[in-house]
């Protein structure tokens, strides 16, 4: 039994913030009262003058090691799942993970990539992060699929659903000219399994006028033609500096009864494989950036001209580099950003990274981590980045709201797909013990993009299914309680 004594509860869902115990008793919350009956051997926890929330679900996160997760506990994360890229064997993903243990709770979606890599290029999906990267810059995943190809495809991604998957996971921006009827019948496959789609959209019209449909306007059809729930990852990433119309056309469906939901995270730069597609130098100008706009996660080189741009798509497409696309030291440039985040129901969702080391390993359980350690500081930083620009500077969010920004809202998306997802996003009787103390004046982020693997600050204590992974601001390196959602 564990007391979290005195806090301010937040219950993001009534928008309240309350002075209570919280009573925890087998991983689940049992009494949230301001007199709880203690037994003799109770673990009383004082968090008097902190902020007592459930803990923050990440709906869009490619870590899948320990040593990513450590970093994310101490942004504040309990959930951390792979719902944009997904894996493929999903089966696989869970059962590898729970070999390995987490330190999060953990889980999957369909990939829709890994699906047509199968079909179109007879590749045997194995489960990870570095083989779906790999195929992003080939052109002969980016074209249309067949008929019989989508098929095959079609049947693929309805296997993993019934094997668990969390939804279906859509990189359609990485095949900017994919036949968007194949967009279509991904979502009717969703619907009819009544799970979300997760879409990284395909260019917008403002970019790339011969594009096949803008993508934003290319989600928004399919939830109203299909019914489909379907999320919109990452859009200041993919809007840069047309945010304002993405979040409009996403608001219109919204209010024409459409399922749409939309996720944001508080950096300028962006991070993927140097071969997607949006990143080949004949189109980068329709970003309004350059090569030097990249610089290679790995060896920290910035790209110096087109020709060594090309030269590393060709040599290792799959090679993970960082995009700058958004000045967040320019004031018109960092409005953008706040306004992605303030948008009426704003999902806070990290897109974090990978964690690599010179020697090539992405993996340690040693706390602190080793120095050396590349990543995009998203992977550590975004949460309590959103509550040090919006909450502690800004004024925009009240306390409840950013609970609801970081932990209830991403909870409901995922409502009607799991019901293991019912039992988060809240601090109440009867759900699970998923939980982050903060101390208030001191959340910040301090991973930098020269630093990137730095843990935040402000999270005092963590606990992930009734388990104290963090306590008094230091992790406990033995801890690996989480825990899989699944589609049921």
């Amino acid at each position: 039994m564990i007391v979290l004594r005195g806090g301010r509860v937040i219950d993001p869902a009534a928008g309240t913030e309350t002075i209570a115990d919280v009573v925890i008793r087998d991983g689940t919350v049992t009494e949230v009262t301001a007199v709880p009956l203690l037994d003799d051997g109770a673990t009383v926890v004082d968090v008097s003058g902190l902020v007592v929330g459930p803990g923050f679900v990440d709906l869009h996160s490619h870590v899948h090691s320990i040593a990513g997760q450590r970093l994310q506990a101490f942004d504040g994360v309990t959930t951390n799942l792979d719902l944009e890229a997904g894996l493929m064997p999903v089966e696989r993903a869970y059962a590898d993970a729970a070999a390995a243990g987490r330190v999060l709770n953990y889980g999957f979606s369909a990939s829709w990539g890994s699906a047509r890599a199968q079909g179109l290029l007879g590749l045997e999906p194995d489960a990870t992060l570095e083989s779906g990267l790999a195929v992003l810059g080939n052109p002969r995943w980016q074209r249309s699929s067949t008929p019989g190809e989508l098929a095959d495809s079609l049947t693929l991604l309805e296997r993993e659903i019934a094997d668990g998957a969390l939804g279906i996971g859509v990189l359609l921006g990485y095949a900017p000219r994919v036949d968007p009827e194949e967009y279509l019948a991904v979502a009717r496959l969703a619907a009819g399994a009544n799970v979300p789609t997760y879409t990284h959209v395909r260019e917008l019209v403002e970019a790339d006028p011969t594009t096949p449909i803008d993508g934003a306007e290319e989600l928004v059809r399919a939830a109203a033609e299909t019914g489909a729930a379907m999320h919109h990852c990452h859009v200041n990433s993919t809007s840069r500096r047309h945010i304002d119309r993405v979040l409009r056309t996403l608001e219109r469906s919204r209010a024409e009864g459409s399922r749409v939901t939309v996720e944001a995270y508080p950096y300028g730069a962006g991070s993927t494989a140097v071969g997607a597609a949006f990143l080949d130098p004949a189109i980068l100008g329709r970003w309004g950036i350059g090569p030097s706009s990249i610089v290679m996660v790995g060896s920290g080189e910035r790209v110096r001209d087109e020709r060594r741009l090309l030269e590393l798509r060709a040599d290792s497409p799959g090679a993970p580099c960082i995009i700058e696309f958004l000045d967040e030291n320019d004031p018109v440039d960092a409005a953008l950003l706040r306004r992605s985040l303030e948008h009426p129901d704003a999902i806070v969702a990290s897109d974090a990274m990978p964690v690599y080391w010179p020697d090539g390993s992405h993996e340690t359980r040693a706390w602190p981590l080793p120095p050396g350690g590349t990543t995009h500081p998203r992977t550590a930083g975004t949460f309590m980045r959103a509550l040090r620009i919006m909450v502690r500077e800004g004024g925009a969010w009240s306390w409840p709201e950013a609970f609801r920004r970081c932990s209830w809202l991403p909870a409901q998306v995922l409502r009607d797909a799991a019901t293991a997802m019912h039992g988060k996003g809240r601090v109440a009787v009867g759900l699970d013990a998923d939980i982050v103390v903060l101390d208030p004046g001191a959340v910040t982020d301090r991973a930098t993009y020269g630093d990137p693997a730095r843990p935040s600050t402000g999270v005092r204590h963590l606990l992930v299914n009734g388990e104290l992974v963090i306590r008094d601001g230091g992790a406990d390196p033995g801890a690996d309680p989480g825990r899989p959602p699944r589609r049921d």
